[in-house]
């Protein structure tokens, strides 16, 4: 296939070697202008560019990129595969990406991120789900930049700290760098206001990790994951870019589990 990417950083990079290793090709890369010097022959300003000779576009530039090229790139009839799930917490961004993808008969894909064992919750959602929670647990310093610095002293933090008690929809609006997970496992689930969530920095931890709670008629399970970053950004999960590429060969793939 010929590939579109939405942003240049480390999960786009990786995204742009994983596809390319598996046959497909990268036509075009979305930037902000500014950017475009950079590499001219394969960076480009505008969704009209990006989408000139491509099959499929692939965003990994974050929130305000699905929101603001998202509608556009649908709307033209592309189908878009996104991370950036936790922009879907906002009901007029949503909305936005629902329309455009009618109005084109395209598709939005969302990768499952840095989250596992979303299957099975999406699969238990169909009979009645009674209770789903996520708790999310990353080292202290992994939290800075987000609201979590604004209730705790990370850098001298010696025991685990909650700092965020509240909704999956509450989760993803006020942490966009870092609930995309909360966002996943809401959408599988019980949807963004019936989804418990609890963030926590843990100094205890070098790896951030994630849990799954949920109970209904299937019974009950409990997954936990413990993640790697990816080498070239400690922020950036290795699995949320492996789910990109997952996602990509379900699409291409004439047979699909």
């Amino acid at each position: 296939m010929k590939i579109g990417l939405i942003g240049k950083g480390a999960i786009a990079q990786y995204v742009s070697n994983a596809v390319q290793a598996r046959g497909h090709s990268v036509c075009a890369v979305l930037v902000r202008s500014g950017s475009v010097s950079q590499n001219p022959e394969l960076f480009v300003d505008s969704v009209s560019n990006l989408t000139a000779n491509t099959e499929l576009v692939i965003d990994c530039a974050g929130h305000r990129a699905l929101e603001e090229y998202g509608p556009q790139i649908l709307a033209c009839g592309l189908d878009l595969v996104t991370v950036s799930i936790g922009a879907l917490a906002d009901q007029r961004v949503a909305g936005a990406l629902a329309s455009a993808a009618r109005e084109g008969g395209a598709k939005l894909h969302l990768a499952s991120g840095a989250i596992g064992a979303l299957d099975c919750l999406s699969a238990a959602a169909t009979g009645k789900l009674e209770k789903v929670t996520y708790v999310g647990r990353k080292p202290p310093l992994g939290w800075m930049g987000s609201p979590a610095a604004d209730k705790l002293d990370l850098e001298a933090l010696t025991i685990a700290e909650t700092h965020f008690k509240g909704t999956a929809r509450e989760a993803a609006l006020r942490y966009p760098k870092n609930a995309n997970v909360a966002a996943a496992v809401a959408l599988a689930g019980l949807g963004f206001d019936q989804t418990q969530v609890r963030l926590i920095a843990d100094p205890s931890i070098t790896r951030n990790i994630h849990e799954i709670e949920a109970e209904g008629d299937f019974g009950q399970f409990h997954f936990q994951i413990s993640g790697n970053s990816l080498p070239d950004n400690p922020r950036s999960s290795a699995l949320a870019a492996m789910s990109v590429i997952s996602k990509l060969e379900q699409i291409s793939s004439p047979v699909v589990l």
